[in-house]
């Protein structure tokens, strides 16, 4: 293929995708901006609260402009959307608090909630997954993922959009955590690095359904641990080890765990062995 035909198909994909699609790099400033208004401290942000109401809405506006590529998906109009969206961000806000109070109590290397919300990528993966979970409900596609991967992209923390989360959700360090989008998270939650709430089976036809793990309340997820299926319950105040594979229900108050053995050889002793070892 000429190169000129090869260009001229590329331009004529992208111009019938980015009707439809909105801009990433606006999605990513008006989160970026939306954290800013919520969290000043993690920019030094110094505003009167004259200032913060223009800001408000200014952010509106530059929202509505974020869902107009959309329209085709929903009926309400956007500033119903816009609306319907920013009513529910004081309940995120107070979720966010409660977020930070757990991080705080129960991470002995916390100091204040300033550390946590300036310094902890857990926090701002949860951050960032509750202001995507009220979009996901009202049905608005793309952006709500964008929220999640561009927190995934900072925090190596992946949430979908799509899961249910309680109050006083805790992770920490984060690193290497998927979330699926049916999963459902009690309250009063933690988990740790590397942890895996997925899906049994990745089949298309099976998107419809619940595919991932419900975890109670008072539940601890230790680093590593893979919790798989749609009817995998993990009843409350449970504590699951690290590196545990879990694909059937547990009981409230189990305590599972995996049992491996390690075992210890002097390395002085065969040092001029595997000096001596020859291929």
């Amino acid at each position: 293929m000429k190169a000129e035909v090869f260009l001229n198909h590329i331009y004529n994909n992208n111009l019938e995708m980015s009707r439809n699609v909105p801009n990433k790099s606006q999605v990513n400033d008006f989160i970026n901006q939306l954290t800013n208004l919520l969290f000043p401290v993690c920019n030094n942000f110094d505003m009167n609260p004259e200032e913060m109401f223009a800001y408000w809405n200014k952010l509106k506006i530059d929202f509505k402009k974020l869902l107009i590529p959309l329209k085709s998906f929903y009926s309400n109009s956007e500033d119903e959307i816009t609306e319907l969206y920013f009513a529910e961000i004081t309940s995120v806000y107070s979720e966010l608090l409660l977020d930070a109070k757990s991080i705080l109590e129960f991470d002995p290397a916390a100091h204040s909630i300033e550390e946590v919300v300036l310094a902890y990528p857990g926090f701002y993966a949860i951050m960032i997954y509750r202001l995507s979970h009220p979009l996901y409900k009202l049905k608005i596609p793309i952006i709500p993922r964008l929220f999640s991967e561009h927190a995934h992209s900072i925090t190596g923390i992946d949430i979908n959009p799509g899961a249910k989360i309680g109050n006083s959700f805790f992770i920490d360090h984060g690193t290497g955590i998927v979330i699926g989008e049916t999963t459902v998270i009690g309250n009063n939650v933690k988990i740790y690095q590397g942890v895996t709430l997925g899906a049994l089976n990745v089949r298309k036809e099976d998107a419809k359904t619940k595919r991932h793990p419900s975890i109670e309340d008072n539940v601890i997820i230790y680093s590593g641990a893979t919790i798989l299926g749609g009817n995998t319950i993990v009843g409350h105040d449970s504590i699951i080890g690290g590196n545990v594979w879990l694909t059937s229900s547990i009981d409230p108050y189990s305590v599972v765990y995996h049992k491996s053995e390690v075992h210890f050889r002097n390395w002085a002793k065969r040092e001029k062995e595997l000096i001596d070892f020859t291929i």
